[in-house]
């Protein structure tokens, strides 16, 4: 696939719905963050966020500017937005992180929440940093949680339940891995990118952590205001068809010098 430009991919996101316009309505948005704000812990994503977002309008400031939703708190129905720009701010921060993993050869985990979306984002990005000299984390067999099994597929751990590849929002899968790599002796990885309660459980346990989130769930945009997690990418995580993120993921790999 080519590179786009800048221009050429913003474009490219509005009209695939993945940035501007996206399909998550704002009534669910603002019911995220007030639960956020409320201390529901599911939607804090592994993150301890404590008392300090305990007002749900500064939950909506921070999304207003990370992520590009409406900072009008009397809008309360209706369309809501993610700006394409700092969708694309958020790549360039991620590949500068990726860049750097790539020159230091680091040992590299990638996880999703959301298969059905971003599996191929994480699947070409973990082949671009093998390519590259990374060592891509191979989880321990045999790990469970209360909702599935916990495995790797195309190097990107998953949650499985009942043949079928699952939709989560738990750190738990992140939790098992990250002690099953203790328990084993093996090293935690020096970079997690990943999703959900994935990015967020890793880097609470302290990891470099890049993630992918949605306008409604503000847990890792929070992280990386205040610096828990290092980049957080806002989009729509589950469009019409996967392949409308190749774009996306083609400008994110050239931009940290991963493109062959």
């Amino acid at each position: 696939m080519s590179i786009p430009s800048r221009a050429t991919l913003v474009e490219h996101l509005v009209r695939a719905r993945i940035a501007g316009d996206v399909a998550t309505p704002r009534d669910n948005n603002l019911d995220h963050y007030r639960r956020l704000a409320n201390g529901d812990r599911h939607y804090w994503l592994g993150l301890e966020l404590g008392d300090r977002w305990a007002d749900e309008q500064d939950v909506l400031a921070v999304m207003a500017e990370r992520c590009g939703v409406s900072d009008d708190p009397e809008h309360r129905h209706g369309q809501d937005t993610i700006d394409p720009e700092l969708t694309v701010d958020g790549l360039e921060r991620m590949a500068a992180r990726l860049r750097k993993a790539a020159e230091s050869q680091e040992r590299v985990l990638f996880a999703t929440g959301h298969p059905g979306g971003l599996l191929d984002v994480h699947r070409a990005t973990a082949a671009a940093l093998r390519a590259a000299g990374c060592d891509i984390v191979v989880i321990p067999g045999g790990l469970r949680t209360s909702e599935g099994m916990v495995f790797q597929f195309a190097d990107v751990a998953m949650l499985e339940r009942g043949a079928t590849l699952w939709h989560t929002h738990s750190p738990e899968p992140m939790t098992v891995i990250l002690d099953g790599l203790e328990r084993e002796g093996s090293p935690l990885p020096d970079l997690v990118v990943a999703d959900h309660g994935w990015a967020g459980c890793a880097a609470q346990r302290g990891l470099d952590s890049l993630g992918y989130a949605d306008c409604n769930d503000p847990a890792l945009f929070i992280g990386e205001a205040e610096g828990t997690m290092q980049v957080t990418v806002p989009l729509d995580d589950h469009v019409l068809d996967p392949r409308f993120y190749d774009p996306m993921t083609a400008y994110l790999l050239d931009a940290a010098g991963l493109t062959p």
